[in-house]
């Protein structure tokens, strides 16, 4: 799974070029660091960072463009939770006709 921490890990290595720093910077141990690099790689079955002598690490292609895919999914999902919560919001305190999240379900656009 790819999730907020490996998120970060890659958004702290793009930053500093590091492995070593981006886990200082996230408070965690570059054998931890490595650790969840390696397995993100096996998951993905792509190669995500690569080493130069002149940049030290950087993103592939691929991690650059997961991770811009991971903020899209970010917004949606803030936008999903939002619209529920107005739904939600509504209905129970009764403003307007008596809707369900079921009846607006299909109203979730992600183009919002």
């Amino acid at each position: 799974m790819f999730g907020t921490g490996r998120y970060e890990l890659f958004k702290a290595i793009d930053e500093t070029h590091s492995l070593n720093a981006a886990a200082k910077k996230l408070n965690m141990s570059y054998r931890a660091a490595w650790g969840r690099l390696k397995a993100s790689e096996e998951r993905m079955g792509m190669k995500l960072v690569e080493r130069s002598k002149g940049r030290g690490m950087y993103l592939t292609t691929g991690a650059t463009m997961l991770l811009k895919q991971f903020d899209q999914l970010e917004s949606a999902m803030g936008t999903f939770l939002q619209k529920t919560g107005q739904i939600l919001s509504s209905s129970i305190e009764g403003k307007g006709e008596n809707r369900s999240v079921e009846k607006h379900a299909n109203n979730f656009d992600s183009g919002d």
